[in-house]
């Protein structure tokens, strides 16, 4: 059995190739390898593919015992610690378990270099999602993870392109890019960068009427922008927002859209970790540091 661990916004989600469960930030705190056992026996655990934070301190798909600060270049940042996916980590690291962490894609990644104009461009759960559409969709397809974050990435050739990170363009429930209004209060001293990023979703911007049309339409406008480089790609729709926008994005692209539920992440890590113990091939053309 092989197990995938989703470290997303709110939740860590964990699956295997038959069932799933998730936790929140909060009580994963508590959290002991042991819990993996809601999945199966851990004697029958074969692998497991983590995330943590942004992954932006490896470029492979690291064997964990490998990785150096749990893979990331610092904790600070965009975003909220809260200690759970800290947690988290560590069991797995603790328990013995064959592991490896998925990297996030930034400026030393094997990506369109052009995308490194930005510093960063996804955190590694979404290499999980792009994994798990790959099996759908083939070689040739940008999907879009729309929830507290909206990110965007383009896989052409089976490898991944490029990615629009969330503090970049579209926003999502809860976070977004920085505008002027944001940066007015950053230099009046009202707030900090990373607390602007967290309130610049559309829950804090747009009457609640016009919220889900605005992250369709931000949505569509970041998988057009990525139709440049790839005009044949699928494309898809990931994350608890994907089903409730996914008519309007549909409508605004003028294409079809395939839509995946909350645990695209969890179940596409599985995979990974069972093609990288069984296979030890590359995975969407990131490398294996086993």
């Amino acid at each position: 059995m092989y197990i995938g661990i989703d470290h997303g916004t709110t939740a860590l989600r964990f699956a295997c190739e038959s069932d799933e469960f998730k936790i929140s930030r909060t009580d994963a705190k508590d959290f002991v390898y042991s819990d993996l056992e809601r999945l199966c026996p851990l004697d029958d655990i074969r692998g497991i593919a983590i995330c943590y934070s942004m992954g932006d301190g490896i470029t492979k798909i690291t064997n964990i015992n490998k990785v150096n600060g749990r893979g990331v270049i610092t904790r600070e940042g965009a975003g909220e610690h809260i200690g759970g996916g800290t947690r988290v980590y560590d069991e797995v690291k603790k328990s013995g378990i064959p592991a490896v962490v998925i990297p996030g894609i930034h400026r030393g990644s094997p990506t369109d270099p052009r995308f490194k104009a930005y510093s960063h461009q996804t955190s590694p759960e979404k290499i999980g999602i792009a994994y798990e559409v790959s099996k759908d969709l083939g070689e040739d397809f940008i999907v879009s993870d729309v929830s507290s974050n909206t990110v965007t990435l383009s896989i052409s050739n089976g490898k991944i392109q490029g990615a629009f990170d969330a503090c970049i363009f579209a926003p999502g429930t809860k976070h977004g890019a920085l505008d002027v209004d944001a940066i007015r209060r950053i230099d009046w001293g009202e707030c900090s960068a990373n607390e602007a990023f967290l309130k610049a979703g559309v829950t804090s911007t747009m009457p609640e009427y016009l919220q889900d049309r605005t992250l369709a339409m931000f949505t569509a406008m970041e998988c057009a922008a990525m139709k440049v480089l790839n005009r044949e790609a699928a494309v898809a729709l990931a994350g608890s927002k994907a089903p409730v926008i996914a008519p309007e994005v549909e409508a605004l692209l003028s294409c079809g859209v395939s839509v995946y539920d909350e645990w695209c992440a969890s179940r596409g890590l599985a995979k990974i970790a069972k093609d990288v113990f069984t296979k030890g091939k590359p995975i969407l053309g990131l490398d294996i540091d086993l």
